[in-house]
């Protein structure tokens, strides 16, 4: 479930038409350390780490869409930031990904 979540993420990136190819790359840099940091954050909270998954399938979803709904979009955000925020001491990488990607979405303009 959760690897087809992220494989759902970065096609999403890969087939958006709203995302030149710089960023493109740039994004699915930063959904591969996503992947990694969520399927270790499964073997001890696999249910956190789906919802996450779904979190960051939907955030990414909403920022791609030609006709994007901006407070939808900074809602998700917004639940995906402070999704994560229990995790800090145990799981940085986690939270460091997906600020990371937060981060890109937000100031990408598309």
């Amino acid at each position: 479930m959760i690897k087809d979540t992220i494989s759902t993420i970065e096609k999403n990136i890969q087939e958006s038409s709203s995302i030149n190819e710089e960023k493109k790359k740039e994004l699915l840099g930063l959904v591969d350390s996503l992947k990694n940091e969520v399927l270790n954050l499964s073997e001890t909270h696999h249910e956190k780490a789906k919802s996450l998954a779904i979190l960051a399938r939907e955030t990414t979803q909403a920022a791609v869409q030609t006709d994007k709904n901006e407070s939808q979009f900074d809602h998700l955000l917004n639940s995906l930031s402070k999704s994560v925020m229990e995790f800090e001491a145990s799981h940085p990488k986690l939270v460091g990904a997906v600020n990371s990607i937060c981060t890109s979405l937000s100031n990408s303009g598309f």
